[in-house]
């Protein structure tokens, strides 16, 4: 099974990226054929700063490899770095209905937080569908709130396929862990858009420091507390190895503590999680050029799928050269 997924590179990842969906991405690679992109492309639509965009992508290619991505298992590539991509995203253009792109919530919210509403903000669920289709792509692993996104595409695929004979892979979404629910440090969900972040790699002071900004409650510290509607707790399940993680559950069950010693077995446990990535990460920054040699490769082979899919699409509509 061959499957695909992007990560927008609008900032640092933080630990939502990695329980949501990075960490899935590893364990995937494993047992499927693996394709994994740096969604700049789609990143344009909020980044608007050149050099701010540069070094996200670095950042993210950074990240991800340092996380466990390996290029010998799976494609890692920028988006941009596929032109077919960009070229298949016109034809499915011209047989998008208008009220399929209107229905898209994403767009719908997106639009009601402030964003602009300008066309590539609409046509976002084309080029994601050109980024599925191009590399026949069987799973997808997304979000809830991305699932009317692969309805889409499979939408688009279905009605080529009818109208031009079968042409494309119908995908199917996967569904990622219900841990992707993580906690920000609001006890919202963590996203970028609420500004309640940690990132995978703060520097140890700064991220105790933010940690212990983390907002509690004002319940008496011999109260006893149901840890499962704690977020403190919840963050602290992602981390600690299971006996610890038995051992705070008891705590909570039993009262007589403060949210200050949780918040620094948070940390430590955080701390130590992510150390191996971060020895990784200074490792593949201290040599750039394999990292881009990785990017380069990984652009070369998602090129050779998507030339054969988009020849297909192009033969199928009777654009290829006519002599």
């Amino acid at each position: 099974m061959r499957v695909l997924s992007g990560i927008q590179p609008t900032g640092r990842f933080h630990w939502g990226n990695y329980f949501g969906a990075i960490q899935q991405y590893i364990e995937l690679q494993q047992q499927h054929d693996g394709y994994y992109f740096i969604a700049d492309l789609h990143a344009l639509t909020t980044v608007r700063d050149a050099e701010l965009l540069r070094q996200y992508k670095r950042d993210a290619a950074l990240d991800l490899l340092a996380l466990g991505l390996d290029p010998a298992k799976a494609v890692l590539f920028n988006q941009s770095d596929v032109p077919e991509v960009s070229q298949l995203t016109w034809i499915l253009m011209t047989c998008t209905p208008m009220g399929l792109l209107e229905r898209c919530h994403a767009y719908k919210d997106k639009v009601s937080r402030g964003l602009n509403a300008d066309a590539g903000l609409f046509t976002y669920p084309v080029l994601m569908a050109a980024d599925i289709l191009a590399y026949d792509s069987n799973l997808v692993p997304v979000g809830q709130d991305q699932v009317q996104h692969i309805e889409v595409c499979r939408d688009l695929a279905s009605s080529f396929n009818h109208q031009y004979g079968e042409t494309f892979v119908l995908p199917e979404a996967r569904l990622l862990s219900t841990s992707a629910k993580v906690p920000g440090t609001d006890g919202e969900k963590m996203s970028k858009s609420y500004n309640n972040t940690i990132e995978l790699f703060e520097e140890p002071k700064a991220l105790r420091k933010k940690i212990m900004r983390i907002a509690t409650d004002s319940r008496p510290m011999e109260d006893a507390k149901d840890p499962e509607t704690d977020h403190l707790y919840l963050l602290f399940k992602l981390f600690g190895a299971p006996d610890q993680v038995a051992a705070m559950a008891e705590l909570y069950g039993k009262g007589g503590f403060g949210y200050g010693e949780i918040k620094k077995q948070l940390a430590d446990a955080a701390e130590n999680y992510y150390a191996e990535a971060r020895q990784r990460r200074q490792e593949f920054a201290s040599r750039p050029d394999t990292v881009k040699d990785i990017l380069a490769d990984g652009a070369r082979r998602a090129r050779l799928q998507a030339t054969n899919v988009l020849t297909r699409v192009q033969d199928a509509c009777g654009i290829s050269k006519p002599f």
